[in-house]
């Protein structure tokens, strides 16, 4: 019984610590989206697309009122979002999104990370070339004709409409538009009354390298040590 609940404590604290860490991530996106665009969601499609993404994953109210109040406060702390490219072990690349108010400690940071993870920070161009930034946004299938959906969208920038799974198994549909389209296909779904689960911007491999199991375990310990830097928001990689 002791093991079995060392290994529930475990997990619960793993838990915890992902959705501390997705708090800490939108705060910063709410912070950079009143800064550039003000308070009102209505106003803001940014600041609404964080609001969604709060939701998403279950962040307090509170919470959110207090990153929007930080953004306005005098004492605004000014985060810069700065993109890292580089190779993780067994030749796959990865991006790595920060939001910094401190560029010599989080390029410091980052470096650090891909050396004793076994890889190697590059030079900015040397792995985005390998992606292509996406408008992406995750849907309850509930209530949704896909193939319905696929020809009213079109017209808002649709490149992709697909299923996938969730984290607790659910099943979603998955929406990708381009980047230039972001906001148009935001604006098309709330026309027609669908809240997105989630809806992020994100880089999507044009290409991928294929990885054992093993080689699969030594990137995703380097991805794990940058996703748990206070600096870094997302990281992106292309193993097949």
């Amino acid at each position: 019984m002791g093991r079995i609940f060392e290994v529930r404590k475990s997990t619960m604290f793993a838990r915890w610590d992902r959705m501390a860490k997705q708090f800490t991530r939108i705060g910063k996106e709410i912070i950079i989206a009143v800064k550039a665009g003000g308070p009102d969601p209505g106003t803001n499609a940014a600041l609404r697309r964080c609001f969604q993404n709060a939701r998403s994953v279950g962040m307090p109210k509170d919470r959110v009122e207090a990153a929007i109040k930080r953004a306005q406060g005098k004492e605004l702390v000014n985060y810069d979002e700065i993109l890292y490219e580089g190779y993780a072990p067994h030749g796959v690349a990865l991006l790595v999104e920060t939001a910094t108010d401190n560029h010599v400690r989080t390029v410091a940071n980052v470096k650090s990370h891909f050396n004793k993870g076994g890889g190697a920070l590059g030079n900015s161009g040397s792995v985005a070339f390998q992606f292509k930034k996406m408008g992406v946004f995750k849907l309850k299938p509930e209530g949704l004709n896909a193939e319905e959906m696929e020809l009213e969208l079109i017209d808002y920038g649709l490149e992709e409409l697909g299923e996938s799974t969730g984290e607790n198994g659910e099943d979603i549909l998955v929406v990708r538009c381009a980047f230039a389209d972001f906001g148009n296909m935001q604006k098309a779904l709330e026309e027609k009354g669908i809240t997105p689960l989630s809806a992020e911007l994100e880089w999507i491999p044009t290409t991928t390298v294929p990885v054992t199991d093993a080689q699969a375990e030594d990137v995703s310990k380097l991805i794990e040590r940058l996703e748990q830097d206070d600096d870094v928001q997302k990281v992106f990689h292309n193993m097949g």
